[in-house]
């Protein structure tokens, strides 16, 4: 989790963008050659904290450690830190300086070398349905139209959404095989926001960030073509 020449920017954008409350991350610091950032994204925020490298050991805080693995040591043992504006933050997920990408991409039905005669069914069974994601979207309410923050998983062709990330039963599991659309919404006086559509109500939700929306449309909107490519397969399949 050290990104060598990572700016304070960039942090901030990986963090917010990919990241989640507790996610963090050591970069050398912008400001002084002796001197790193522990970057830290609290739940609307990311946090940056001084880490000085005095030639013969670290200081962070009130503390100082004789070597990198001391202070690796500290964190792994007392994840707690609380800032000077009072705001506490727990590390939590380290965030890698390899990461892999989101998977949002088409699964490969078939890939051969020559032509061997077989159809696409002999070579392989029809793949599950591929893409995760979660986090925390705004949700406006049915009757009263009030926004309140959930936490959404979505797996497979379902899109639960739940109090919060620790709860374990959702509000609500909605089928993406009756979503018509999902698109960016621009009625709301929020910002950020897009909507789903279904027959008997319209979801409107909003992210943090327009990444993360942008995000959370591309991968909804990738599982609407899979479904209905799949219903394609199927109704080709009974008419023949």
């Amino acid at each position: 989790w050290y990104h060598d020449n990572l700016t304070r920017h960039a942090a901030e954008a990986l963090l917010l963008s990919n990241g989640q409350d507790g996610s963090y991350l050591l970069r050398k610091s912008n400001e002084r050659e002796d001197l790193y950032s522990l970057s830290v994204r609290g739940k609307d925020s990311v946090k940056h904290f001084h880490v000085e490298h005095t030639g013969t050991s670290f200081r962070f805080g009130f503390n100082e450690f004789s070597s990198l693995k001391e202070l690796v040591m500290h964190f792994a043992n007392q994840p707690l830190i609380g800032s000077e504006t009072g705001t506490l933050i727990v590390l939590k997920h380290p965030y890698p300086r390899q990461v892999e990408e989101p998977s949002i991409y088409e699964s490969v039905r078939v890939h051969t070398a020559m032509q061997t005669g077989r159809t696409e069914s002999d070579l392989v069974p029809n793949a599950p349905s591929l893409g995760t994601k979660e986090g925390y979207l705004i949700k406006q309410g049915k009757i009263v139209k009030n926004w309140k923050t959930r936490w959404f998983t979505l797996h497979r062709n379902e899109l639960k959404y739940f109090k919060d990330q620790t709860a374990t039963e959702p509000i609500r599991a909605l089928d993406l095989t009756e979503c018509s659309a999902v698109q960016f919404d621009y009625s709301q006086e929020r910002v950020n926001c897009f909507c789903l559509v279904f027959p008997l109500r319209t979801y409107y939700l909003c992210a943090k960030t327009g990444i993360e929306a942008d995000e959370w449309i591309k991968i909804l909107r990738w599982k609407l073509s899979q479904i209905r490519k799949q219903l394609e397969e199927r109704n080709a399949t009974l008419s023949s």
